[in-house]
């Protein structure tokens, strides 16, 4: 339950909020005096403080309530404090609410407009703690990955971003093929260096073949290699990836652009590590750990007959998906910043401008956007003109704002009267908090019981 801490010299106005509060299931501590309120305040955990502006009966200047407010400020900088004041303590109260307090009510108080400021002020309290709680960890996870794991420079500040990170420095160790999905320009390969640099083989060579730039007839040559004559214009013997990454890692991009016969030859070299070049009948053996990329849904190539299903799950065998751009807004401000020139920064309407831009080109396109807007910015802040952002893929937000289902009048009547009038039971079977039940129910015009 969380716990309220009402700081009142008049025992009556003490005991009438404590009986108020218990009836929204709310727990409170009861203070007659500044220093037992304090005394209180060090020894409980305390979600909001609702104080009095006047303790003492030879003076109504508010001083002592003034005094009690900054002493709770030094001891909990976060808590928030609701200020009961008569109008002679108004300009005071008014004073205190620049400085920090949450609300002031004037006396005699509103009982809903009292209940509703606490309860707001109570959810939004727990909502702060476990943000901090969330970042304080997040911090932690992010020190860890630093120190154990070579993250070779990457950039990032989102969650969904890190969750990949973990993953793929946790699976770094393992001599598995690895598939990592998400559009162009996200970061693939990025995440394959990663890999790479935390395996066993981090010493070894890293190479890598774009699937999706070479002609098909080109490809078999550049991941096998030829002997001379193989195909025309081969007047000597080549190597191919696959040599020249034994002993490390090959990440191959655009994997689905691989054909069929290559396909054939790739899955052939995953079980048995063994290939002939083009125009040789020398098997060659090799030791390379296999990391492939894709922007394409192999699943449905699959059932399209276009990519085999055994290679798939040759490659497949551990999956990670690096979202796009706009699904780890977090990553925006920071990617930027670091691919600003020298002596260049952003203004504070730039920096919105670049979380609204639904960047469709991903990480890709942000650096190419921050490369241009410094060449042309003609003085050391770029301003929004700079960006060259278009309104199409401006106008909407880097991320789609989550929205609750709300049940309508019926459904919470309904369920107030199977539970005979007792909200927190009718808000557990709507699936929602008493206090969002009760927001929902004043703005449906629903009586409290």
């Amino acid at each position: 339950m969380p716990t309220v801490l009402v700081i009142d010299d008049n025992p009556s106005v003490a005991t009438a909020l404590e009986v108020l509060l218990s009836l929204q299931d709310i727990n409170t501590l009861r203070a007659l005096s500044p220093d037992e309120g304090l005394a209180l305040l060090d020894r409980n955990d305390v979600d909001l403080v609702v104080q009095d502006m006047n303790f003492s009966a030879d003076t109504t200047s508010g001083e002592e309530g003034v005094a009690l407010f900054r002493k709770i400020r030094q001891r909990r900088p976060d808590l928030p404090v609701i200020l009961l004041t008569a109008w002679t303590h108004l300009d005071a109260a008014v004073d205190l609410i620049k400085a920090g307090a949450a609300d002031y009510l004037a006396k005699p108080w509103d009982d809903r407009k009292l209940v509703a400021a606490v309860e707001n002020l109570i959810e939004l309290g727990q909502a702060n703690r476990e943000l901090r709680l969330r970042q304080q960890r997040d911090m932690r996870q992010r020190r860890e990955l630093e120190k154990n794991f070579d993250l070779r420079g990457f950039i990032w500040n989102d969650p969904v971003t890190e969750r990949v990170l973990c993953l793929a420095c946790q699976v770094a160790r393992a001599d598995v093929p690895v598939l990592i999905t998400g559009p162009n320009g996200a970061g693939k390969e990025r995440i394959a260096e990663i890999i790479q640099a935390n395996s066993a083989v981090r010493n070894g060579p890293f190479v890598t073949l774009n699937c999706g730039a070479l002609p098909s007839e080109l490809i078999e040559a550049e991941l096998f290699g030829a002997d001379a004559g193989a195909y025309t214009g081969a007047s000597k013997a080549r190597e191919g990836k696959f040599e020249a990454a034994d002993g490390g890692t090959l990440f191959l991009d655009e994997i689905g652009n691989l054909p069929p016969a290559g396909q054939m030859k790739l899955l052939r070299v995953l079980e048995t590590g063994r290939f002939e070049r083009l125009g040789s009948n020398r098997e060659r053996q090799v030791k390379v750990r296999v990391i492939s990329a894709t922007n394409a849904d192999l699943s449905a190539m699959i059932r399209a007959g276009t990519f085999r299903e055994d290679l798939y799950y040759r490659l497949n065998l551990i999956e990670l998906r690096l979202p796009p751009l706009a699904e780890r807004p977090g990553d925006i401000l920071p990617l930027a910043e670091h691919f600003l020139s020298e002596g260049k920064s952003l203004s504070e309407a730039s920096r919105q401008a670049l979380l609204r831009h639904g960047w469709p080109g991903n990480v890709r396109e942000l650096k190419n956007t921050l490369q241009r807007a410094c060449l042309l910015s003609p003085g050391p802040v770029i301003a929004p003109a700079d960006l060259g952002l278009t309104t199409a893929t401006s106008s909407a937000p880097a991320f789609a704002a989550v929205t609750e289902a709300e049940p309508d009048r019926d459904a919470i009547e309904g369920a107030l009267a199977r539970a005979a009038g007792v909200v927190s039971q009718a808000a557990s079977e709507l699936g929602l908090s008493r206090q969002a039940l009760y927001r929902r129910m004043d703005r449906l015009g629903i009586s409290r019981p």
